[in-house]
């Protein structure tokens, strides 16, 4: 069943638009989350659905009712909705009972003290209902919103940037907590942040959002290995473009050697097939090339990132262009020394060239040159 639809959603201050034309579904049970950089519109689209913004085109539908349209809307307390704030905005003068207990006014006070009794055992604070806010942590008080939020047992809980003020280990730690609160509670779900990690531990799709519009709305698998343009592939974790070249049987020639794809390479950005010579951009995580001491292919180091298990190396190719290449923290290697690597990618990602060397006759022969090495890993 669907619970929350948005066609065509268009938001402006003046005349700036600030959401330009979004589209995206969330069916019951689903936790979303809405993900871009500073100023991509993530958080007025998010007050949109909320009620607190005016649309100026398109429409929002809770439950198949529209709610938004341009020139009217259902104000946000009509709407079924809970909302946990980045400040978590919880009243320092109640205690967590009374808190949690705020919006169940309609029902009994029996009622009322089992189901705040039950959110607090669900979120963890059991026993910690006579306290004042500022007698928890951040992350308690976290919880403290998030069972507010979902008391009144809302038809949709909108999240925004709600780890935002908590420290790295404890946003991570507390945004898989959530989900699994969020999920045991059947609760439908939307998250606004610009932290991917936290995206990823929450999330079962995500909106890549940039310049007001949704780039990408996907699984976090998908956006992580099928991004659908360059601003995805470049948002979503590392990785680097490397120039090359499309040959027969779906392979593709560059400095590194040459990739084959189980199925024609396509050139996401204009959703067709390259042809035989088409120059490209293929894109390679650092889980993509791997240490090998056998292997013919050297490469510099130019940086080492320590990462407990894994150290993330910035290597120089013979060309002079760099790669990434995450390699198990044992392979302790010096800045400078020489590592063979290679390829271990299991499917390619390439972006046409629509420019690559501006019809500079030697740029060509150059890029032919360093995509032309003999060796061959299948992806």
């Amino acid at each position: 069943m669907t619970q929350l639809e948005l066609n065509g959603v268009i938001q402006r201050y003046g005349k700036t638009t600030i959401v330009d034309g979004v589209n995206f579904r969330l069916e019951a049970g689903q936790i979303a989350c809405l993900l871009g950089p500073s100023g991509c519109g993530k958080t007025t689209l998010l007050r949109c659905i909320a009620g607190f913004e005016d649309i100026a085109d398109g429409e929002i539908r809770l439950h198949g009712e529209v709610v938004s349209r341009s020139g009217a809307r259902i104000a946000p307390e009509k709407r079924r909705i809970g909302m946990v704030f980045q400040d978590y905005a919880l009243f320092p003068h109640l205690t967590i009972e009374q808190n949690v207990a705020f919006g169940l006014n309609h029902i009994s006070q029996e009622e009322a003290g089992l189901r705040v009794r039950q959110l607090l055992a669900t979120v963890g604070l059991s026993g910690q209902g006579s306290k004042y806010p500022h007698e928890l942590s951040g992350g308690q008080q976290q919880r403290v919103a998030l069972a507010r939020a979902l008391a009144p047992r809302p038809a949709l809980i909108l999240l925004d940037e709600p780890f935002s003020n908590l420290d790295v280990g404890l946003r991570e730690r507390l945004s898989v907590e959530v989900r699994e609160i969020l999920k045991r509670e059947g609760s439908t779900a939307i998250m606004v942040t610009h932290d991917q990690n936290e995206a990823f531990a929450m999330a079962d799709e995500i909106g890549i959002m940039h310049n007001g519009r949704i780039q990408q709305w996907d699984s976090p698998y998908n956006l992580y290995h099928r991004p659908a343009n360059r601003f995805v592939a470049d948002f979503i974790g590392q990785g680097v473009l490397v120039a090359g070249v499309v040959g027969e049987g779906n392979s593709v020639r560059m400095e590194l050697g040459t990739l084959i794809s189980d199925t024609p390479v396509e050139c996401h950005e204009s959703c067709a097939h390259c042809e035989d010579g088409c120059t490209v951009d293929i894109l390679l995580r650092p889980d993509d090339i791997v240490h090998d001491d056998a292997s013919l292919v050297q490469a510099e180091v130019l940086h080492k990132a320590f990462r407990g298990a894994d150290i993330l190396y910035t290597l120089r190719l013979a060309s002079g262009n760099e790669v990434l290449s995450l390699v198990p923290s044992h392979h302790n290697h010096a800045l400078g020394e020489k590592i063979g690597i290679r390829l271990d990618a299991d499917h390619v990602i390439a972006f046409k060239r629509h420019d690559a060397c501006d019809g500079d006759p030697e740029c060509e022969i150059k890029l032919e040159q360093h995509a032309s090495k003999p060796i061959a890993w299948h992806g």
